[in-house]
């Protein structure tokens, strides 16, 4: 009987498997040999595809002439820094004593690629190919995989996905690239007295340039308008209760055109008027018309995926998309948390059913202890199954990010940073075993004369969740605050006259647009372009967005590194450059579509419905390859280059010396 070769993506993991399987090693150059086993890695990438010029020399030279580039077969070439590794693994793959292989890198389309290409160069044949897919690097999860294992035929479709994705973005990088360069990169280069500027373009990359430029330039259109509100204050049991106007029904400025919407005024003027008129009747009393108590909920959150506790993170600790994978992946590699780069944010059936596993194993640490006592006491978890936070439908590699409850030797050698993202992770965890938390609202409505003031209280009044994730922006003396509010106003009955103390007017302004940071810019390409705050409505969002949770990371790193992005590391604020902003013109007056985020985000359906079998590879190549010639073709017919002056000019008036001013 042959040998079994676990190919896994880097040596650290291939060490979980050697681990995992109980095998005693010999170690070898570049992998690990045992009696009837031999575990080897890849380090990333070892294959890649070939430039141009490998093709043919003539596209060594950036010309008009040679695009567009639409080659009928691809080349691929092994990575020179890596081809070490490359042979080592390929040696084995071809190894007579190997009869089955089992794939071990990472379980999604990019670990899929990294493998296929290596086995396409290496031409395996006649050897049994076996899918390891996992969610965790525990022990237990490994040889599950490994018990489980599919042909690797049934992840054909992923790996065409995969191959397409990366066709798709070596073709638009390519033509666009040097399209864009060759007609307008003397324009850019002169207008910034640099030697040369290359106009890089990437099917995701402008799009995400698209969304800060047009978000900038929001808040440089922006007008601030003012408007002025009128306050009445009573008071109740020493309290101060403030109510604000509204033309509602029965208002003498119902439906005015004086309004700036139902509660304010356009002008200040008017604002005194209706107090010189609501003080008339002396003494000026505040009658109350109607009082309404109602319990409102709120559910604990969805589970983490990628884009969800990057968002987090750069909220809270002020660190870059990049740098929360970095850490999180190294939470998974330390068999702390399950796989990092997932779109779901909720478990799978099979998952709920084992939860028990996770939350025993966060008994060793310490934080959770209370937590998980309460969880014990109320029974939560064995319901699980049935709430909105497991659902299959919603999964399509992998499910959320949740500690796995094991590894917790290496939680003492976690830096700070990477003991802070751990504990964010398992107290969203935990808050899905709490009820809701439930707020108490009452709302007031009283009238001066026949003008209606409106007084909403809202007060936690009982944590729920909350307990585990915190009150958001509470302090304790906020909540004391509220809660003697709250009881003042308990005491308020229908009918009961009040004298007015103050009738005030509080002046407020209309505000611009917010600047994306790193974390509300993932957030926005994974929903296709729009920045929803909402967390329930982000739920409901179908799609794939812009990139992946796997990618997104990297795209805005390029974009900060090719200076068309700046980012302000103390507040994770990005910006466009001046560079940044001529891209743009230029991509707009010359293929609008790349700057559209709903166009975007279909190709990258469209990547999925081939991982999913609804569309053929030849299919999405054939539409690929006819955006690619339509554009180029536009583009070579344009005359653009005196329009695009104007549009550089207008952007350098809000720069100083190539910085914002």
């Amino acid at each position: 009987m042959g040998k079994s070769l676990y190919i896994a993506e880097k040596p650290s993991v291939a060490q979980e498997f050697a681990k995992a399987l109980h095998l005693k090693t010999k170690r070898g150059d570049g992998y690990l040999e045992a009696e009837d086993s031999i575990v080897t890695w890849c380090v990333g990438h070892l294959v890649t595809m070939s430039y141009p010029e490998v093709y043919d020399m003539k596209y060594k030279r950036w010309s008009l002439e040679t695009l567009p580039f639409l080659p009928d077969e691809f080349k691929y070439e092994v990575i020179p820094q890596t081809s070490k590794q490359f042979r080592i693994v390929s040696g084995l793959l071809k190894r007579d004593d190997v009869d089955t292989i089992y794939v071990c890198t990472d379980s999604g389309r990019e670990g899929e690629y990294i493998y296929r290409l290596v086995e396409q160069m290496t031409g395996v044949q006649n050897k049994k190919r076996l899918r390891v897919w996992i969610d965790s690097q525990t022990e237990e999860e490994i040889l599950r995989g490994i018990r489980e294992a599919k042909d690797l035929s049934e992840y054909d479709n992923l790996s065409a996905s995969a191959y397409l994705r990366a066709k798709e973005d070596y073709l638009m990088g390519i033509n666009f690239s040097r399209l864009l360069t060759l007609k307008y990169g003397n324009s850019i280069s002169n207008y910034l007295n640099k030697k040369y500027s290359v106009i890089s373009v990437g099917r995701v990359m402008t799009c995400v340039l698209g969304m800060v430029v047009r978000r900038e330039r929001e808040i440089r259109e922006f007008v601030e308008t003012p408007f002025y509100r009128v306050l009445s204050t009573v008071e109740v049991n020493g309290q101060k209760l403030e109510g604000e106007w509204k033309a509602v029904e029965g208002s003498r400025y119902y439906a005015s055109p004086l309004l700036y919407k139902e509660n304010g005024f356009k002008k200040k003027e008017t604002a005194e008027e209706l107090i010189r008129y609501l003080k008339e009747e002396e003494p000026c009393m505040y009658r109350i018309e109607s009082i309404e108590k109602k319990k409102e909920k709120k559910n604990p959150p969805l589970l983490f995926n990628l884009a969800e506790l990057q968002n987090e993170c750069s909220k809270r600790f002020k660190i870059s998309p990049d740098e929360t994978l970095r850490v999180v992946q190294e939470l998974y590699e330390k068999k702390l948390v399950t796989y990092p780069r997932t779109d779901a944010r909720v478990l799978s059936t099979a998952v709920a059913k084992e939860i028990h596993k996770n939350l025993n194993g966060l008994m060793k640490y310490s934080l959770a202890v209370p937590f998980l006592n309460d969880i014990v006491t109320m029974g939560s978890h064995k319901g699980l199954a049935k709430t909105r936070y497991v659902n299959d439908k919603q999964i399509t590699d992998h499910y959320a990010i949740i500690p796995t409850g094991q590894g917790e030797s290496a939680l003492k050698s976690l830096s700070h940073l990477s003991g802070q993202i751990y504990d964010v992770i398992v107290r969203r965890f935990l808050s899905i075993f709490y009820p809701p938390a439930v707020y108490q609202k009452v709302l007031v409505t009283g009238k001066i004369r026949e003008e209606s003031f409106f007084t909403s209280t809202k007060v936690l009044a009982e944590k729920g969740y909350m307990k585990v994730a915190g009150v958001p922006g509470q302090k304790e003396e906020d909540e004391a605050g509220e809660n003697a509010l709250l009881q003042a106003v308990k005491s308020l009955r229908k009918g009961m006259c009040l004298p007015v103390t103050d009738l005030s007017i509080r002046e407020g302004k209309t505000s611009p647009p917010k600047r994306y940071n790193s974390g509300s810019l993932i957030l926005a390409m994974e929903n296709a372009g729009q920045l929803i705050e909402d967390e329930e409505l982000r739920a409901q969002i179908k799609g794939s967005g812009i990139g992946t949770s796997a990618t997104r990371g990297e795209i805005l790193k390029k974009l900060f590194n090719n200076g068309y992005l700046a980012l302000n590391k103390k507040t994770q604020i990005v910006t466009p450059t001046l560079e940044g902003e001529m891209i743009y013109d230029v991509v707009e007056h010359s293929i609008r579509s790349l700057l559209n985020p709903e166009l975007t985000a279909s190709w990258e359906k469209g990547l999925t419905y081939v991982a999913e079998g609804d569309i053929t590879s030849e299919e999405y190549m054939t539409k690929l390859e006819n955006f690619i010639r339509s554009r180029t073709m536009g583009v070579l017919r344009l005359n653009n280059q005196y329009e695009l002056r104007g549009c550089y000019d207008r952007a350098a008036g809000f720069y100083k010396k190539g910085k914002k001013s």
